[in-house]
């Protein structure tokens, strides 16, 4: 999507971090925005310096592990700004520990936002923007975690690699519609991601940053230490530009994911040395399309 001007971007977690920042380069870029977040005093005040900014935006508090609160926000915003084009699932929460320790909780918080937050807000507006005809674009919020694992980090890593793996997936099942899809994978950025636990729903128990404070100290310097978010938002505007499926902001980090990707190529050859696959005669299809 190049002309964005008088267009609409949708943003969840969109009153701090990486979703204000995204507001704010869409902003810029002439298009009206909807932020949507659970924090409403955060909301609030993100709101009011984007009109400062002479930026056309509103409003919704959406708490994203809920469907409903999400398709109250895609029927907010079409209310408010007639259209929407580009939706940003963005909100995400950090959770971790070593093996054993982690409680049910954890991983439900961790679920329920960063993987099923992106399911609901897609499900959600994608029957608005197949309503208008004129294209439009999802950025799901992945992590460099959805590309290497972390250890210490399985909720957070097994949340972020469904979301990589969505993306890939919907961005093939939607181009045809003229609707692109991007999954942002970034590095260490200055948000406030280390304190996520203060926005934790009831339900899921307390946070764990609660239970363990070194492992919170450590987690909040590698957050702090990060790049600054205005530049996470800038590049995101550059890939939906441009349909770019993979967007990265950390280039140094590209000699991890080939360390991986060697040892899985490793791993596909000696499968092809296996005595115990030998003889098989088996051949994959080249082009697998279940909707073929």
């Amino acid at each position: 999507m190049r002309d964005l001007q008088g267009k609409t971007a949708f943003v969840t977690g969109g009153a701090s971090g990486i979703g204000f920042s995204m507001a704010k380069a869409f902003g810029a870029a002439g298009m009206n925005v909807m932020l949507a977040d659970i924090n409403e005093d955060d909301l609030g005040a993100a709101v009011a310096e984007l009109n400062e900014r002479q930026i056309k935006a509103a409003g919704v508090r959406c708490d994203v592990a809920e469907r409903k609160s999400l398709e109250q926000a895609a029927e907010e915003t079409v209310s408010t700004f007639g259209k929407v084009h580009v939706v940003c699932n963005n909100a995400g929460v950090g959770a971790g520990g070593p093996i054993g320790t982690l409680k049910p909780g954890d991983w439900d918080w961790t679920i329920a936002v960063n993987l099923m937050g992106v399911v609901y807000g897609t499900e959600a507006f994608l029957p608005h923007i197949r309503a208008h005809g004129e294209g439009g674009h999802f950025v799901n919020t992945a992590s460099m975690a959805g590309m290497i694992s972390i250890p210490g980090m399985e909720p957070y890593t097994a949340s972020k690699y469904a979301v990589v793996g969505m993306s890939e997936g919907w961005a093939g099942q939607l181009a045809p519609e003229n609707i692109g899809v991007s999954v942002l994978c970034p590095g260490f950025v200055r948000t406030r991601i280390h304190e996520s636990g203060r926005a934790r729903q009831e339900k899921f128990g307390p946070a764990a940053d609660v239970r363990d404070a070194e492992r919170a100290e450590a987690a909040k310097q590698l957050v702090l230490g990060g790049i600054d978010p205005e530049r996470v938002g800038a590049r995101v505007l550059e890939a939906v530009q441009a349909n770019e499926l993979y967007i990265f902001t950390h280039p140094d980090m590209a000699p991890l994911f080939e360390e991986r990707a060697r040892k899985i190529m490793a791993a596909f050859a000696r499968a092809g040395e296996s005595p115990a696959l030998a003889g098989t005669g088996y051949k994959t299809p080249s082009a697998i399309n279940v909707f073929d």
